[in-house]
């Protein structure tokens, strides 16, 4: 699990630990395990919001890990022509490479540690696949598609593309040097990453090394949820242990405590974290296949528009994948 590192983590900028006498440790409320499934044309995901109240997640509505999966040669699979209308799309590269394209003129390619954020807004088509030399080949494949909310003033906004290298990244110490953070969006420690949200949000993918402990200010207005990418630790205060594929829901109060098992698996030496959080919208929610919307009406208009070509056209210069009209909503 490359993502991004460092030679020497202590080079780096320290978070200072939070005060234990001024601020509130974050209960864990719930640990989820996220069920396995597949998506595009096949392949495997994690869905690690399943069994969580969308009132707790607002404002995120679905996450997916993708993989962690060894392709063979000709086995690597992205997702044909699609459209979004009504949020944002995050896409996370831990391991491997995926090419996007979108009807609006962005795309590119994302590669190990670097994001593709993608503002849907007022509709846009899609599309995401290794490229032909990865299907050729075969390799390892694993990352993360997160769905942000816009809210309603901003679920019309024009789309757009945001192409995040992994260099980009704020890369943060803990205090003793026992875990590094990369901040792709929103504020750690007084470090902001390079991600622009219309919706404001913290993303942190951390590395805990066996044994370490990670205490972290979190801002007491944005939800926590805490995603195990892999290995074992335990989170909160009462110390509920948690593995690869969980979720964990923290209650109210200043700060997470993190903890990384003393003893890791040789597979998954380190514990690795998603940290995810944003200020709540607090509007109705109504989300079907690729549109997140606040009414039923909208979201039939939606699809409607999408049938009608209103949401975008595919580019005359694609990628070797179906025609957006072979997609069922």
């Amino acid at each position: 699990m490359p993502a991004v590192t460092v030679d020497d983590i202590l080079v780096l900028p320290r978070i200072t630990r939070p005060d234990a006498a001024a601020s509130v440790a974050r209960p864990v409320r719930s640990v989820t395990t996220a069920p396995s499934g597949y998506e595009g044309e096949g392949f495997p995901v994690r869905r690690a919001f399943a069994g969580v109240a969308m009132s707790d997640l607002d404002p995120f509505v679905h996450m997916d890990q993708m993989g962690e999966v060894e392709y063979a040669p000709g086995e690597p699979k992205g997702t044909p022509w699609h459209p979004h209308r009504g949020f944002e799309t995050v896409t996370y590269m831990i391991d491997g490479t995926f090419v996007h394209q979108d009807s609006n003129g962005g795309g590119g390619r994302i590669t190990d540690g670097d994001t593709q954020w993608m503002t849907a807004g007022a509709g846009v088509l899609h599309i995401e696949a290794p490229p032909e030399a990865l299907v050729a080949s075969g390799g390892l494949f694993h990352g993360i598609q997160l769905w942000v909310n816009l809210p309603r003033a901003q679920k019309w906004a024009p789309p757009r593309y945001q192409d995040i290298r992994g260099a980009e990244a704020a890369l943060l110490s803990s205090d003793d040097g026992g875990a590094l953070l990369r901040v792709i969006a929103g504020e750690v420690g007084g470090h902001d990453g390079p991600g622009s949200t219309y919706t404001p949000i913290t993303m942190a993918h951390a590395t805990l090394s066996a044994g370490a402990l990670l205490e972290l200010a979190w801002r007491a207005d944005f939800n926590a949820l805490v995603y195990v990418l892999s290995g074992h630790g335990e989170v909160g205060p009462d110390r509920r242990p948690v593995h690869t594929g969980q979720l964990a829901l923290f209650g109210t109060g200043d700060h997470l405590e993190l903890r990384a098992a003393a003893a890791q698996d040789g597979r998954s030496p380190q514990l690795e974290l998603l940290l995810l959080g944003g200020r709540p919208i607090r509007e109705p929610v109504v989300h079907y296949g690729p549109f997140v919307m606040n009414t039923r009406e909208e979201i039939l208009q939606a699809m409607s528009d999408y049938r009608e070509g209103r949401l975008g056209r595919v580019p005359a210069q694609t990628m070797p994948h179906r025609h957006p009209g072979d997609i069922e909503v």
